[in-house]
């Protein structure tokens, strides 16, 4: 008996479903890169190509708008600028074209800094005890786990910037306003919530037996908890530090109300990057490019665990 064969697989998509996906997310990739990639260009034109209408897409490149966000100018006259001895690099030399001088270095360094060490700082501490509570919450049986649960999901109800208003007036009662201390505590204590339930769905998929074979060989608790559930977590934790730096890495509206100097960070100072007679947008631009650069390598390091991490107890055995 001979006939057409129409049987498909239910797991594996047509040909059909994949160019149509393929379409999709290609797409959404271009609307995606695309912003990116033109702030990307504006950081190397002049100012004057920035704002040119209609727009240029290639223009003569410049390295004009790093050197105005990592130096300050001041505008001086011709003959002060002839009198002055030769410049001493390619940014002073770009400068005295457009009639200005160096007058110093800017604050962009210590911004950057600033957000590094908040955002790393506050991600680590929120995954570090997200990590305990996780584990705490899947393998031991505690007194109210249920209302526990729930009240730490429920710091997540309502937007962090709804309580803006008290915690700017309790951190100016303690003095903990402009300090790194500060916002790596609030960050901190935003994003723990949200490290617990994402870890401890991570630790619920771990077999129990894998401890219970560590502690019949003799480790403690705390050793089998080291040598085989993190490993195994390990999946989890990156997708969850990923997840936790976004957060603390682009906060805009905190970091606005809270720091103005020794602890701001990059996202409420490049808005102020004001360049002679305006806006800057080369600055602006390249003060983006940079600020998204440590957070593009931190997920590229994490790639191969982030994908099994989002993915991870999706299919059970």
């Amino acid at each position: 008996m001979s006939g057409k064969n129409t049987a498909h697989s239910v797991v594996e998509a047509s040909t059909r479903s994949k160019a149509i996906s393929g379409l999709v997310v290609g797409f959404y990739a271009l609307v995606t890169i695309v912003p990116l990639l033109w702030i990307f260009l504006v950081s190397f034109k002049t100012s004057a190509d920035s704002v040119s209408y209609p727009p240029k897409v290639i223009s003569q490149a410049s390295i004009e708008g790093y050197c105005n966000l990592f130096t300050i100018t001041s505008r001086q006259d011709p003959e002060y600028i002839a009198k002055m001895p030769p410049p001493t690099s390619y940014c002073d030399k770009l400068a005295r074209e457009r009639g200005v001088v160096i007058a110093g270095a800017s604050k962009t360094p210590g911004r950057l800094l600033n957000s590094i060490i908040i955002g790393f700082g506050s991600t680590f501490l929120a995954v570090f005890m997200g990590t305990l509570a996780a584990y705490a919450f899947s393998r031991f049986k505690v007194p109210g786990k249920d209302d526990l649960m729930f009240f730490i999901l429920s710091t997540r109800f309502m937007p962090p910037i709804a309580v803006a208003i008290p915690i700017y007036l309790m951190y100016r009662k303690l003095g903990m306003t402009d300090t790194h201390f500060g916002m790596i505590l609030l960050y901190t204590s935003v994003n723990v919530s949200l490290a617990v339930w994402l870890l401890k769905g991570f630790i619920d998929e771990i077999p129990r037996e894998y401890e219970e074979a560590a502690l019949v060989d003799g480790y403690t608790r705390m050793q089998a908890f080291i040598k085989t559930v993190l490993p195994q977590a390990a999946t989890g934790i990156a997708a969850t530090s990923v997840f936790c730096l976004i957060f603390a890495w682009n906060e805009y509206a905190f970091a606005v109300l809270l720091t103005s100097g020794v602890a701001q960070t990059m996202p409420p100072f490049i808005p102020f990057i004001i360049g002679e007679g305006g806006q800057d947008w080369p600055a602006v631009a390249a003060g983006t490019t940079l600020f998204v650069v440590p957070i593009i390598v931190f997920t590229i390091a994490l790639r191969k665990h982030l994908l099994r991490g989002i993915t991870f107890g999706a299919v059970r055995k």
